[in-house]
């Protein structure tokens, strides 16, 4: 006799269905898994048998065959356990399930006692059951919260498989864990030690940096050592709009993905902020291995991505950032097919103006020669600086500027100029996928960038001039909309375009 459950497996971001097939033979006992699974699949052989020993339950004394359909698809993790169990269980009729079962999905890692250990990617794996209509999911208890995330689902958290087997025989039904109440207060800023009051002077840095924040656009940061360039790079989160429900999902999706969702917190609420050492490789940065799996540029994603000395990164890392900063995706392709993950971050990116850290202090000599100085800044590529929005420069602050008082303008107040301004964006690309003038496209950027003759006359004397790229001329433009936006201005004023060109030092070097 045969039996099937319904299972998941999580590839890269997403989940696919998988079928869980159980065959029972007349020959020598043995369990043979099919299905392209892994080692870590095939050790659960021998832990669903002492599961079902120690629960109480008789394993069969024949041939068992396990397919994992379908085949095509690599199966790994000990996700299966609990489906591979229930499946012998109803194939041997030591299971006879009183409630249809078809439309529940299981998952979970048994012990060898038989309880279920938590397992990684439930709320992928819970969205898929919604989208494919199944009815209920099965998941154990420590990942109830998680897969309770997704509206419309009923979710049953078990502790163990004998629970299990006592609910599908009608004996004791599992409570329904109720939906996971969303956060969405937007007074309340992230909970973090920075903040822009502490930043003292560097008030055209701070101006750039709510720019970026309103718009979603990337920095460059330049600027002797002890300027606060980390300490600005650090506040920017703090000024960043709460995130809404649907990017709550997209990024708690992500680390569930890989099992890095915080203890006792199924759901990221907060804009997360990224900082890799520049020894990272570029597996880590973008994301890969044998088994892809989300890198740094993915778990920044809605959030802040900062690399600091950034020209210290190797030059094969950094040029991997090239289709995240253009797309928002991360394209990983292996021998099984290729992978899409998202990676809609802001850049942030810090630098010494020369290895010594003082060409641009003017109280500290600096001791480059020209070959280093110009050895140091091809370190980073003229095409990823183009892909970069706003490049400042922030300077070496005086004793009077360190010593003013009272503190500076407070993050919560920076915070809702960016909130308004990016109110007017949510209405102005309502039914759309965008949520920030950064993610325009060029179409996009004609139709919602319209230029007034004045405006359209200082854009053009500046291409001219600076022989800007049209990557620029398109950066520029959408960088302006979000200047715009700030100043509640329907229209891009001349003015706008100005201010936009000044942070295109690059292009003016």
């Amino acid at each position: 006799m045969s039996a099937k459950v319904y299972s998941a497996a999580v590839v890269g971001m997403d989940s696919t269905i998988v079928e869980v097939e159980a065959d029972i033979g007349r020959s020598l006992p043995n369990i043979l898994v099919v299905g392209l699974p892994d080692a870590s699949v095939q050790e659960a052989r021998e832990r669903v048998r002492s599961a079902i020993k120690n629960s109480g339950l008789k394993f069969p004394a024949t041939r068992v065959t396990v397919n994992l359909a379908p085949g095509n698809v690599k199966k790994a993790g000990p996700v299966y356990d609990l489906p591979v169990a229930l499946a012998i269980l109803i194939a041997s009729q030591e299971l006879k399930p009183k409630i249809p079962f078809e439309q529940i999905m299981f998952l979970g890692e048994l012990a060898l006692d038989g309880n279920l250990r938590p397992i990684t990617g439930v709320l992928s794996a819970a969205l898929l059951a919604k989208a494919k209509n199944f009815q209920a999911i099965v998941v154990p208890k420590a990942n109830a919260a998680e897969a309770a995330l997704v509206d419309g689902l009923v979710v049953y958290g078990a502790g163990s498989l004998m629970e299990v087997v006592r609910h599908l025989i009608d004996e004791v039904q599992f409570q329904a864990i109720p939906p996971t109440v969303y956060d969405l207060n937007s007074e309340s800023g992230p909970q973090s030690s920075y903040d822009f009051a502490y930043v003292q002077g560097q008030d055209h840095v701070k101006r750039a940096m709510e720019i970026a924040a309103a718009g979603g656009h990337n920095v460059r940061l330049s600027g002797p050592p002890g300027a606060g360039k980390t300490l600005l790079a650090r506040s920017l989160i703090t000024i960043l709009p709460p995130l809404t429900k649907k990017e709550m999902l997209e990024v708690t999706k992500i680390y569930s993905s890989i099992g890095a969702l915080p203890e006792n917190a199924p759901l990221i609420s907060e804009r997360p902020f990224r900082s890799p050492h520049h020894t990272s490789s570029h597996v880590a940065l973008v994301g890969g291995g044998a088994i892809p799996r989300a890198g740094e540029v993915s778990l920044a994603h809605r959030g802040v991505l900062f690399l600091d000395e950034l020209p210290e990164f190797p030059r094969h890392v950094l040029e991997a950032l090239r289709q995240p900063l253009e797309d928002g995706t991360v394209s990983i392709a292996r021998a099984a097919g290729t992978m899409n993950m998202p990676a809609r971050f802001m850049l942030v990116a810090a630098e010494n103006p020369c290895p010594c850290g003082y060409s641009t202090d003017p109280e500290h000599p600096c001791i480059c020669t020209p070959t280093q100085l110009l050895q140091y800044k091809r370190r980073v590529s003229g095409p990823l600086l183009d892909r970069i929005d706003l490049h400042v420069s922030a300077p070496r602050l005086t004793v009077e500027e360190l010593s003013k008082e009272p503190l500076a303008e407070p993050s919560s107040a920076v915070r809702a100029r960016v909130a308004s301004a990016r109110s007017i964006q949510q209405e102005r690309f309502q039914g759309t996928a965008l949520f920030t003038n950064s993610e325009m496209s060029s179409e996009q950027t004609r139709r919602w960038c319209p230029l007034a003759p004045s405006a359209s006359s200082v854009l053009h004397s500046a291409v001219d001039r600076l022989h800007l790229s049209a990557r620029a001329y398109y950066r520029v433009l959408k960088l302006a909309r979000t200047i715009a936006d700030l100043a509640k201005s329907e229209s891009i004023a001349p003015g706008h375009i100005a201010e936009a060109l000044q942070y295109r030092s690059e292009d003016r070097a």
